[in-house]
């Protein structure tokens, strides 16, 4: 048997014989108790506005119960001491890294990145007519590991082809900086390219393997990786000419939607463009209107 596998062992023994382990706990390989799991959702919350609900408490457990084998703790109380200790200061971004979803592919939700191409295309058309450079800003908030801004970029560079001479950046951010690493490497599996066009994947992906394959530099040098907190203050400016934030405030409160949604307005250029999630809405106060499926404008004109 192995030290690891030792350990495992070890530490089943001592929560079936816990003297406060529920019946769910006994099943369990660390004990987890409500107060432990309030614990770790309030520092989740206070962190990243995330609110996890009770019904959560057992994809939490699945999630941090890997963080107490690699530390090799046998206790969420051990694990939580060490979070409060000055030791721990640096485990908090790994909690957060663990319990945040990372779920995505290229292309999801199709129809934001056909929206996507006639938007700045008539962004671009507009300033060309009133004699400006042509240029666009793109951000991917909440970008996980990447294969959003990606896609994005395989639409910029397709737009590039038809309009010539944009000056194009996409910011992409994150809280989890695993997934950024991923973002930053380009490389992916293939079966998360299963939704992409073959005509992009031929143009824009090289195979590396049997499984996986590499985006190419081209796409790469338009993007940008950096760790970001929604909830904290952002360092950039603005103006952007489009916004995606798909699949993140579902986690949030309201009052955090309804901040949020008021911070990406204000930082959005009139008549520019936010792309939310498909299970998502935004409040009315946020100064965005809803135009199309999950596709919402600031039209609203400022000096």
């Amino acid at each position: 048997m192995t030290s690891s596998a030792l350990a495992s062992s070890e530490t089943k023994k001592s929560v079936s014989s816990h003297p406060g382990a529920t019946g769910e706990d006994q099943e369990r390989e660390f004990p987890f108790s409500d107060q432990q799991f309030k614990a770790l959702t309030k520092m989740v919350y206070d962190r990243t506005g995330i609110v996890l609900k009770d019904n959560k408490k057992n994809m939490v457990y699945g999630r941090l119960a890997r963080r107490l084998r690699k530390l090799k703790m046998y206790s969420f109380k051990e694990y939580l001491s060490y979070l409060d200790s000055p030791d721990g200061t640096s485990e908090t971004g790994m909690l957060i890294n663990a319990i945040t979803t990372n779920l995505t592919k290229f292309f999801r939700e199709s129809h934001h990145f056909k929206h996507l191409f006639t938007a700045c295309e008539e962004i671009v058309e507009a300033q060309t007519a009133r004699g400006e450079n042509r240029r666009l800003r793109l951000w991917s908030a909440g970008c996980s590991s990447g294969e959003e801004p990606y896609s994005i970029a395989i639409i910029m560079s397709e737009l590039l082809k038809r309009t010539p001479s944009i000056d194009i950046k996409i910011l992409a951010t994150d809280l989890d900086t695993g997934m950024l690493q991923t973002g930053m490497s380009g490389i992916y599996n293939k079966k998360s390219a299963e939704a992409m066009p073959d005509k992009f994947k031929k143009k824009y992906t090289q195979e590396i393997s049997e499984t996986q394959i590499k985006m190419s530099s081209e796409l790469r040098n338009l993007i940008t990786f950096k760790q970001l907190n929604l909830l904290e203050q952002w360092p950039m400016k603005g103006p952007f000419d489009i916004i995606f934030c798909r699949n993140v405030m579902i986690y949030f409160d309201q009052p955090t939607k309804v901040s949020l949604g008021k911070r990406y307005a204000e930082l959005l250029r009139p008549d520019s463009w936010l792309y939310i999630g498909h299970s998502e809405s935004l409040p009315d106060e946020t100064n965005l209107k809803l135009i199309g499926k999950t596709i919402y404008q600031r039209q609203d004109r400022r000096g």
